[in-house]
């Protein structure tokens, strides 16, 4: 990464970036846009962190930070978890993602934090 604070640059790393977490794009083999591969370049490896090599094959469910966080949230929570669908590859990264909310996880927190939800008409499945 050059310069990330110029402005053009920044656009164009951005926009290689978000093609690079697109696991159906390609990069752009002709472009000599520096910032656009960079950014490409990044987004790729960020993308195959947690889901896999490419060359591995594109998985049914693919993993994002939300889906990330939501994995942390059910271990913070002691909510049970759903990994149907994922490789055993993203399975790993889930449970990491997984017990670190576990160690984190304290009953008594989670018993208030479960109260204003319920007192706020939200209702979570947990066994």
């Amino acid at each position: 990464m050059k310069n990330i604070f110029n402005p053009i640059y920044r656009q164009d790393y951005l926009e290689g970036y978000s093609k690079g977490l697109d696991p159906y794009s390609k990069a752009k083999d002709d472009s000599n846009n520096t910032a656009f591969n960079d950014g490409f370049n990044s987004g790729r490896i960020d993308y195959e962190s947690v889901n896999g090599s490419i060359v591995d094959g594109i998985p049914k469910k693919i993993i994002n930070e939300k889906i990330l966080e939501e994995f942390l949230m059910a271990g913070l929570l002691g909510i049970n978890i759903d990994t149907e669908g994922y490789t055993h590859f993203q399975i790993s990264v889930l449970v990491k993602w997984y017990q670190s909310g576990i160690e984190k996880y304290d009953p008594k927190e989670n018993n208030y934090l479960l109260d204003i939800l319920e007192e706020n008409g939200i209702e979570l499945n947990h066994s």
